[in-house]
């Protein structure tokens, strides 16, 4: 559409407050290049710019989108567009508040596991787009894990793609079961799961874990010391076994760096 901004153009804020509300008045001043009636000209508009934001929704939150049908779903996102438009012109990083948004739409009440499913589809889109880093080097780990009173101190510094998901829901083997083609297998959905999103190379992975070792990552990302997260793990999960967890870790080359900390072993 091509519109001419004369002098009494309406501010960006305003016109783009108008764009996303289709009861919203033209604003004053706005004109078409050929005469024609402005607001008929920027409804077209309105519905090109709201679908193509719901497009891109659809892109990154496709098991979401599936579970709930597509009408459902567009229909969903586009009470989310108007109500939280994107701050970035990056679109493929839009959407990080779908998921919050979600669970408090009455609407998806029905499917309480749905925001979880969300949160670990963007989590994987975070992971994709995470920056490079290095790992820890054979060297360092050694020394660490050669003073154990330091290492209780230390505070592990993760791969930026690293994240966490728990849920009191089967989110995780929800995701996998609509990874493959063909007939999706029934998931038992009222069973808690765990997962840990990382990178490694080009592909996103998503590796179910059980609950110490999602608690004992999930607090080291927070910043808790290596003991305390240690303790909170086997708090929740007495079975956590810790030298499993940071070998699952380490092979997959998540740990960055271990910071040691002065005195005792605060989180």
């Amino acid at each position: 559409m091509s519109i001419r901004l004369p002098s009494t153009v309406p501010s960006q804020a305003t016109f783009a407050a108008a764009l996303l509300d289709p009861l919203a008045p033209c604003p004053p001043g706005l004109r078409a290049w050929n005469g024609s009636d402005p607001l008929r000209r920027l409804a077209v508009y309105r519905n090109n710019v709201v679908s193509s934001l719901i497009d891109a929704l659809a892109d990154t939150y496709p098991v979401t989108q599936q579970l709930v049908g597509s009408e459902f779903f567009r229909a969903m996102a586009s009470v989310f567009v108007r109500q939280q438009p994107p701050e970035s012109r990056i679109l493929a990083h839009y959407g990080a508040a779908l998921p919050a948004f979600v669970a408090g739409f009455a609407p998806a009440a029905p499917l309480p596991y749905l925001p979880d499913v969300a949160r670990l589809e963007f989590a994987r889109l975070r992971a994709l787009h995470a920056g490079e880093a290095e790992p820890i080097s054979e060297a360092a780990l050694t020394r660490a894990l050669a003073d154990p009173p330091a290492l209780a101190r230390s505070h592990l510094v993760w791969h930026p793609s690293l994240a966490v998901i728990e849920s009191p829901h089967a989110v995780v083997s929800l995701w996998a079961a609509h990874q493959t083609e063909g007939e999706i297998t029934p998931v038992e959905i009222d069973c808690a799961e765990q997962a840990i999103v990382l990178r490694e190379g080009l592909d996103v992975l998503v590796l179910p874990v059980d609950p110490g070792t999602a608690c004992f990552t999930a607090r080291t990302l927070a910043g808790e010391a290596f003991s305390n997260a240690a303790e909170a793990a086997t708090a929740i999960d007495a079975s956590f076994d810790l030298g499993a967890a940071l070998s699952l870790l380490l092979q997959r080359r998540a740990l960055l760096e271990l910071r040691i900390h002065a005195g005792p072993a605060l989180g």
